[in-house]
């Protein structure tokens, strides 16, 4: 009798089993059935772009607009940036076994690697850090199409905190469906939720529209996402030989100047790359504390040999004179590229200078090798101050009040100029090939420390003349505003960067969500 039952179970299973697979099967036919007559080249929509021009465009973002079929560096990124070092080690380890799952598969195990434990409110990686990076892999061809079109919804298997800031802030998407991502007390769990219902969800997006009126862009050859695409009526679709022929959006074609950005990793961390970083790690701490032990305490003549023999590069142009007034310091005012700006003056110079700087963390004031005075965002103290400093030699200072590691100028605070009217402008620029030596929401404190570890870091800095007495305060009889104002737009000529009224508050209210006081 207990034979018979258990006989009578399997049956029942086996019998249900086959059902779900024959439901599966038709549902895949109807699908592929009902989308044969849609689907056409992604070539025939460029030609019939003033035909859709008004109609909702679903395009797949990694399929169907980025050029890289890769979403290793991506995840990388966050690993990184957001759970550090060792984070990003397991995530790398990890990789040599994701090519024994499926794409789903490997994707849910980044996923998890990733997030998990990550509080929810303070990951702004997605608009902080990974904006860039897809930007950077952008295939023009494809971003033309999308771009087109009025209205667009993205789709991507990625989570949506990682794809959402990128698609609306820089594409202008009015919609996008990804994954959302599980939450545990205000955490993150490292699991996905399913999909949204797709009818809810079109409805949504299409409101008094019919549902026909959607035209979806895919990549041909990879599974499509039938409860979102198979309600457009036309699918244009690109394959991989076309998408390799295509073009990095250049620089000038983004929608939306990428000015600010944050994260510590200067390069796509592919794994190749990620090989590399990882091996370079020891090596480069310990060259960064010979270059380190260097700048602090020995002497420019014997430190700049050594910092060049360890593969730091610096270029002078000088076209400033001292002045043959003694009786005061010059102000020398420079465009701000990371902390170690005024002690790169100082060596340029060969003299110590003054740093005056408005936001130090306490151990880079302590380590730092040339005297620092912390400016308070108190105008009245801040110039008295500055004014006892001048008096006793040179100053720098940086009027940005923030860095900002593109080729934008952001608006100079104006105190400076009615310091005095000995102004001696400083262009700085400076290149790096693996770790960024700034940050808005990490720990300041570790700036230099990123800076030295690059393999070659490379500073440039370019003595401007100084200002005419006609384009100063005192002399010339300008007010602060416009001296201000002149010396940002020289400084902006001799770099070949772009002025702007951007502040250090638009930089940290978009990159860390603060102020940025410290």
């Amino acid at each position: 009798m207990l034979t018979i039952e258990v006989l009578f179970f399997l049956f029942k299973f086996l019998l249900r089993s086959l059902s779900n697979v024959h439901s599966s099967v038709q549902k895949r036919l109807w699908f592929t059935h009902d989308l044969q007559p849609k689907l056409h080249k992604y070539s025939s929509l460029s030609i019939k772009a003033d035909y859709l021009l008004n109609e909702t465009l679903v395009f797949h973002m990694e399929e169907a607009l980025l050029k890289s079929s890769s979403l290793f560096p991506y995840f990388m990124l966050v690993a990184f940036e957001a759970g550090g070092l060792l984070r990003a080690i397991l995530l790398f380890v990890a990789y040599p076994l994701y090519c024994f799952f499926s794409k789903e598969m490997r994707t849910k195990i980044m996923v998890f690697i990733c997030f998990f434990g990550i509080k929810r409110d303070r990951f702004r990686v997605g608009r902080s850090v990974l904006p860039k990076f897809f930007l950077e892999d952008v295939g023009y061809e494809g971003f033309e199409i999308i771009m087109r079109h009025k209205r667009k919804v993205g789709v991507s298997d990625l989570p949506t905190v990682m794809v959402e800031g990128f698609l609306k802030d820089y594409l202008g998407v009015d919609f996008v469906m990804g994954r959302e991502m599980k939450v545990a007390y205000g955490y993150f769990v490292g699991f996905m939720e399913e999909r949204k219902n797709s009818n809810s969800f079109l409805n949504e997006i299409t409101g008094e529209e019919k549902i026909n009126s959607l035209v979806g862009y895919h990549s041909l050859g990879t599974t499509f996402s039938q409860h979102f695409f198979s309600h457009c009526k036309e699918i244009y679709l690109v394959t991989r030989a076309e998408k390799r022929k295509w073009h990095i959006l250049p620089r000038d074609k983004y929608p939306r100047r990428l000015i600010f950005h944050d994260g510590r990793l200067a390069f796509r961390p592919t794994f190749s790359a990620a090989f590399l970083m990882f091996l370079w790690f020891p090596f480069g701490l310990f060259l960064c504390i010979i270059r380190a032990t260097a700048g602090l305490f020995l002497p420019y003549g014997i430190a700049l040999p050594i910092l060049a023999f360890t593969g730091i590069k610096g270029t002078v142009s000088m076209h400033y004179t001292p002045s043959d007034k003694k009786s005061r310091g010059t102000l020398f005012v420079c465009n701000h590229r990371t902390l170690l700006d005024p002690i790169y003056v100082s060596m340029a110079l060969m003299k110590p200078v003054t740093a005056a700087t408005y936001s130090l963390s306490r151990i880079s004031e302590m380590l730092s090798p040339i005297r620092t005075v912390r400016l308070m965002r108190d105008r009245e103290n801040d110039l008295r101050m500055m004014d006892e400093v001048l008096c006793q030699g040179d100053v720098a200072v940086c009027p940005e009040g923030t860095t900002c590691r593109e080729p934008y100028l952001l608006r100079f605070s104006p105190s400076f100029a009615e310091l005095t009217d000995d102004i001696a402008p400083v262009a700085l620029d400076m290149q790096v090939s693996m770790f960024y030596g700034t940050t808005a929401s990490g720990l300041k404190c570790l700036d230099p420390l990123f800076f030295l570890l690059n393999p070659s870091p490379t500073y440039m800095i370019k003595f401007l003349e100084r200002l005419p007495a006609s384009h100063t305060c005192g002399s010339g009889g300008k007010s602060r505003y416009e001296v201000a104002n002149y010396v940002q737009c020289e400084i902006g000529k001799a770099l070949g960067y772009e002025c702007t009224s951007l502040t250090r508050k638009d930089k940290y209210m978009i990159l860390a969500g603060n102020e940025g006081v410290i």
